[in-house]
């Protein structure tokens, strides 16, 4: 009988190779896995730890109203006197509580939570705007009257204080920034009553904008819903990435489309509302839009990115020496990629400090330095400056334009010393139109350059034209608020 042998064979090298792979993969399989965040078992632990930091919102406010019905029983009846004694007597007469004509009292449900063990706590602005009262209860049970340290409609936040006889549960903020799209999520609060609710979803998208300048909402698909505002949305570690703020619903209730405030935003908001009572943002001083294709090319732009400067009041970028056309490159050192970007990065920088603003100016960028003051304290416009020309009319690029005239500044309600040339006409098939251009508006730049009359328009044409642009850039106000527009010159 042959013996098997029971010393190692020898390997080939291309099974070698073979195995070496299998491993590899099998190594890095392991690896990922290890790294992506699995969904919990249980979200249980982590209410548990965060919940008596949670709390309930109640406010009560006072609405008063004038309306009177008729009486109910006949003036002058037998009954009246009876009638009203009676009514008297219950707390239900002519001028009591909750009737017709007497104080009316409204109640409305939120959200907030405890950031600090002496009492302070965070909720958004719409749940407390307005009201007379705000009582806090906590997860123990107990009640506590707050009282309002400072609110920020732009943002939706508010900061409450209760003063309690012991110490406070209270969570820590985390970083929005370090999540990811994907990343589990659990939100608490007091969803249309049902207090101290707990729902987990995910991370659905970040950086969302609804309809305010400092907007930077993660998208989450956990339930919210009516009273979940103000409530804290949190991550796997128990700490505040966000702030629950608003739903998208056809309908009021949740179908998983929910917004809360990043804790990027919120941190800084309610660390100044702690120490001033009020917000206090960066400003520059400039209204700027976005920079797009078109504007790119007609500014000589490699790119379209930046932040293009429509107009400059008195303030600090005045003083620093920009200028309307300018587009804003770089902020701190930081790139700007569009305005919402820059807005809130001003906004975050403190007020006196000095930054480094790169811009593109005449098809070279430079460097000026500017003193940031407060946004609070924003100027308006001021108007442009003086030229006189003869009246003219002419069709150019789709718009009907005439040279402006003292009877047109009195028609259109402009102040003496305006200039430019007035649209009178926009034909509905032009390029112009569909940018939004229409009758009335005012054109006071083409080219960057100012113009007063149709035969310089014509020339900013030509010499955009000779210089190989695809577009002409205008800048227009409409009811005093400038923007610049590209056009093509095939239509002119």
């Amino acid at each position: 009988m042959r013996e098997l042998s029971l010393t190692s064979r020898r390997i080939h090298p291309l099974q070698s190779i073979w195995l070496f792979l299998v491993a590899a993969a099998f190594v890095l399989a392991q690896t990922l896995s290890a790294a992506a965040q699995s969904r919990p078992d249980t979200f249980a632990d982590l209410a548990e730890k965060v919940s008596p930091a949670v709390v309930n919102i109640t406010t009560s406010t006072t609405i008063a109203t004038n309306t009177q019905p008729g009486p109910i029983v006949p003036e002058g009846s037998p009954f009246e006197d009876f009638f009203n004694d009676f009514m008297d007597r219950n707390g239900q007469g002519p001028n009591g509580p909750g009737m017709p004509g007497g104080p009316q009292r409204s109640q409305a449900l939120g959200s907030g939570f405890v950031i600090s063990e002496d009492g302070y706590i965070v909720t958004n602005n719409h749940v407390i705007q307005g009201a007379d009262e705000v009582m806090i209860e906590f997860f123990e049970g107990f009640d506590l009257e707050a009282k309002v340290v400072g609110t920020d409609p732009n943002t939706d936040l508010a900061l409450l204080k209760v003063d309690s006889d012991k110490p406070l549960r209270f969570v820590a903020w985390g970083d929005s920034e370090a999540s990811r799209v994907g990343d589990w999520v659990m939100a608490m609060g007091n969803p249309l009553g049902q207090g101290f609710s707990v729902s987990a979803g995910i991370v659905s998208a970040r950086g969302r904008a609804l309809s305010g300048s400092y907007d930077d909402f993660i998208q989450t698909d956990a339930a919210i819903n009516r009273g979940n505002s103000g409530g804290p949305l949190f991550n796997l570690n128990g700490e505040v990435i966000g702030i629950n703020t608003a739903i998208l619903s056809p309908n009021g209730g949740s179908i998983g489309i929910g917004f809360a405030m990043s804790s990027r935003v919120a941190e800084k908001v309610v660390s100044q509302l702690k120490e001033f009572g009020e917000t206090r943002r960066g400003w520059l001083g400039v209204r700027i839009q976005d920079v797009d294709e078109d504007l790119a090319d007609g500014l000589g732009l490699e790119e379209a990115r930046g932040a293009l400067i429509t107009d400059v009041p008195e303030g600090p970028a005045a003083e620093a020496g920009l200028q309307a056309g300018d587009v804003i490159l770089s902020f701190d050192s930081v790139e700007v990629d569009d305005t919402r970007g820059l807005v809130r990065q001003v906004a975050e920088t403190d007020i006196g400090k000095e930054v480094r603003v790169l811009i593109f100016r005449d098809g070279k960028t430079e460097t000026l330095r500017v003193t940031l003051g407060r946004r609070e304290e924003a100027e308006r416009a001021v108007p442009a400056a003086v030229t006189t020309t003869e009246p003219e009319t002419s069709d150019i690029m789709g718009l009907t334009v005439s040279n402006m005239s003292d009877e047109l500044r009195e028609q259109l309600g402009l102040p003496e010393d305006t200039e430019g040339l007035v649209v009178s006409d926009v034909a509905e098939d032009s390029e112009a139109y569909e940018k939004g251009l229409r009758a009335g508006d005012l054109i006071t730049e083409a080219g960057q350059e100012k113009i007063a009359t149709v035969a310089e328009l014509q020339s900013r044409i030509d010499e955009a034209k000779e210089a190989g642009r695809k577009s002409l850039l205008l800048l227009v106000r409409r009811e005093g608020e400038p923007r610049f527009v590209a056009l093509s010159l095939e239509e002119s």
